[in-house]
């Protein structure tokens, strides 16, 4: 049984609380928050203790942490665990800086310990499915990728100055995908965005609405599509087109039930938020993390990957700032 511990019990924290509380092979050891009134509520729901990140890393029961706190302690946490000997789950991004999260890479390299980041939506059973199909073949040669993420609401003002933009941020996420599905690197990124939702989003030199390009050595090319508006629900498309056909996964929706009549078919709205869309996605995550700390062996996504998800945010926020096609070794 794997003593976890977590850091952050804000909304991701609370996620990855329960699902460890409900596994079978690993036991929520404790909660690190500043936020003492989180960190005791979280815990008293899953009959655990609040505890310092000192006691924490300094505990040898406690074999590994999940750090989902702000992203600004992120990289500490990281290095820290590693010299505690830790095993690493991090939410994304690492870091907000390329040089720091290299460094953290280091850091876990030197230590030999494991670090797994969430990048939960390759846990998803229709993205994991269609990546199959994709790379057995099923549609000839992947040619054209579209990836369509667009949020219910912006987030509150307080997140979004913390966040590093909406490249680093949400089309993170999307970044990961692209190179998920695709199976080759992107070696061009160009981006054009605006601020059309919020105008306190534009007020901190950030934007809430983009069309990302990205174009890999052999020329297949992918399209991500973000808001952070979408009235509806929660709208997670993906499209692959290829030489020999079409694969697409659409919305999951509040409901399954359809009604017809004279007037029309009409149906339920998608899923409203990211929580219950990827809800089977962030238990498969922990599945995967748990089967790391069994074999003591990284598993995807690893570091390397949420380097790689970076380095993408940042060309996407060059080529928006110059207006030119930013080409990446």
């Amino acid at each position: 049984m794997h003593q976890i511990a977590i850091f952050g019990a804000g909304r991701i924290g609370s996620v990855h609380a329960a699902n460890i509380a409900a596994h079978s092979r690993c036991s929520l050891a404790a909660i690190v928050d500043p936020d003492l009134d989180a960190a005791n509520q979280l815990a008293g729901a899953y009959g655990t203790e609040v505890r310092s990140a000192d006691a924490i890393f300094g505990d040898a029961n406690i074999k590994a942490v999940l750090i989902a706190s702000a992203t600004d302690t992120h990289a500490d946490l990281i290095e820290a665990a590693a010299r505690a000997d830790k095993q690493i789950f991090c939410e994304k991004p690492v870091d907000l800086s390329v040089p720091r999260v290299k460094d953290c890479l280091a850091a876990v390299d030197t230590a030999g310990v494991q670090m797994m980041v969430g990048f939960n939506r390759r846990f998803d059973p229709d993205f994991a499915e269609l990546r199959k199909r994709i790379h057995a073949g099923e549609i000839g040669t992947l040619e054209l990728l579209t990836v369509i993420s667009k949020d219910p609401a912006p987030p509150p003002l307080k997140i979004a100055k913390a966040s590093g933009g909406l490249f680093r941020d949400m089309t993170i996420h999307d970044f990961d995908m692209v190179r998920f599905l695709m199976g080759e690197e992107p070696i061009a990124v160009s981006a054009t965005a605006s601020c059309q939702v919020d105008p306190e989003i534009g007020a901190l030199s950030d934007v809430d609405t983009a069309v990302v390009s990205l174009r890999s050595a052999s020329g297949k090319l992918a399209v991500i599509i973000n808001s952070r508006r979408a009235t509806y629900g929660y709208d997670q498309r993906i499209e692959a087109h290829g030489s020999n056909g079409m694969l697409s996964v659409g919305n999951h929706a509040e409901s399954s039930l359809i009604r017809a009549d004279a007037d029309g078919i009409t149906g339920s709205k998608p899923q409203y938020f990211f929580l219950e869309r990827y809800a089977l996605a962030y238990r498969a995550e922990l599945d995967c993390f748990v089967e790391m700390l069994d074999r003591q062996k990284t598993q995807a996504p690893n570091g390397g990957d949420g380097l790689a998800a970076l380095v993408l945010a940042e060309a996407a926020a060059e080529s928006l700032a110059t207006g030119r096609e930013v080409g990446l070794d």
